[in-house]
C-alpha cells in the first residue's frame, strides 16, 4: 500500500527525517509513536505530498505521490485544523467532501450513521459554523470527514488529541471497525503508547527522524520494552 524509499527532509540545514526503507502492507494498522520532534507529522505530510522531500520518494500503490493523483481517490486524511473549512456547517462540510468523491448527500447521510455515538448529538443540526465548535468537536468533524469515503488508506495525526475519554474509546473502536469491515489500511501517529499497542498490528517508533523500532504483533515482552524505552526517555528529559 505504502512504500518509502530513501526519504529525507531537511529544514534550515538540519535533517529532521531520514527513512531509508519502510513498507506498509494493505490492511495493516500502523501506529507511529515518538516524542515531540521525532518526525511523525513530517512523515505523514510527506506521504500525503503536503511537503516536498529533500530526497527520496513515497509511493502509494506503487505510484510516486508527487507525480500522480490516483491515490487521492482512495485516501482519507486529517492532520490538523487546516483541513477544515471553518465557515461551513458540519453538514455542508461533509456534503462538500461527498461531492468531491462523487458521493450523494443521501449516501453521506447513510455513512454518518456510523458516527452517531462518536458525534454524541453535539455536531449535526446545531446551525453553527465549524469555527464555533470546541477543539474536541472540531477534531471529530475532521476525523469523520477523513473516514466519510470509507477509504482504502486512512492517515491521521494524533486522532485522540482533544477527545474526552468516552470519545477516545469510540475512536479506538472506529479504527478497528474500519480496518476489519472495509479492509482499510490505517497509518496514524499518537503520543498514547497504550492505545497504539491496543489497536495496532504494527508499531513504528521514531526518534530524531529515524526508525528506532518496527514491530509487528507485539509480544508482552516487546510491549514492556517499548514502555521502558519511553520511561527512560522521560527520565532523560527530567
Amino acid at each position: 500500500m505504502i512504500a518509502i524509499k530513501h526519504l529525507s527532509k531537511v529544514f534550515d540545514g538540519i535533517e529532521k527525517l531520514h527513512i531509508p526503507d519502510l513498507q506498509i502492507k494493505e490492511n495493516e494498522i500502523i501506529g507511529l509513536v515518538g516524542n515531540n520532534g521525532a518526525g511523525k507529522t513530517t512523515l505523514l505530510r510527506l506521504v500525503l505530498n503536503l511537503l516536498k522531500p529533500t530526497s527520496g520518494q513515497a509511493f502509494i500503490q506503487g505510484k510516486p505521490v508527487h507525480e500522480t493523483v490516483e491515490w487521492k481517490s482512495i485516501t482519507g486524511s486529517f492532520l490538523d485544523e487546516g483541513f477544515l473549512i471553518d465557515f461551513l456547517t458540519p453538514e455542508a462540510y461533509f456534503y462538500f467532501i461527498g461531492e468531491a468523491y462523487s458521493i450523494s448527500q443521501k449516501e453521506v447521510d447513510a455513512v454518518l450513521i456510523d458516527f452517531v455515538s462518536f458525534m454524541d448529538d453535539e455536531i449535526l443540526r446545531k446551525k453553527k459554523c465549524i469555527a464555533n465548535f470546541s477543539k474536541g468537536n472540531r477534531q471529530k468533524i475532521g476525523i469523520i470527514g477523513a473516514m466519510l469515503i470509507r477509504p482504502k488508506l486512512l492517515i491521521l495525526d494524533e486522532p485522540f488529541n482533544f477527545l474526552d475519554p468516552s470519545s477516545q474509546l469510540i475512536m479506538k473502536k472506529l479504527l478497528q471497525t474500519y480496518n476489519q469491515t472495509y479492509n482499510t489500511t490505517i497509518l496514524f501517529s499518537s503520543h498514547n503508547i497504550q492505545y497504539v499497542m491496543d489497536i495496532c498490528s504494527r508499531v513504528v517508533v521514531l526518534d530524531s527522524g529515524h526508525i528506532l523500532y518496527d514491530e509487528r504483533n507485539l509480544t508482552e515482552k516487546k510491549k514492556l520494552e517499548l514502555e521502558n524505552y519511553f520511561k527512560n526517555r522521560e527520565n532523560i528529559i527530567l
